[in-house]
């Protein structure tokens, strides 16, 4: 049986289209202001990466304390 992946947001633009698109950023946000907005957007994924990272081991060690509660009794004592 063959599937076929439908794109979520639609086909990817090619050359042409991104030429486009990248030639109307310049003209809305003008080129002075690019680099900041790229080094705004950087940032700010960077501060989500460390925020998930923060609430990834937040979650371990809540499963870790929660395996202890219900087992608190080692593996090694318990032979």
């Amino acid at each position: 049986m063959i599937k076929v992946l439908i794109p979520l947001f639609g086909p990817i633009p090619g050359g042409t289209e991104l030429a486009i698109i990248l030639l109307l950023i310049v003209l809305l946000f003008g080129a002075s202001k690019i680099p900041k907005l790229a080094k705004s957007t950087g940032g700010a994924i960077g501060e989500f990466k460390k925020g998930r990272k923060k609430m990834e081991l937040e979650l371990e060690e809540m499963r870790n304390e929660t395996t202890q509660e219900i087992d608190p009794v080692p593996k090694q004592e318990q032979e």
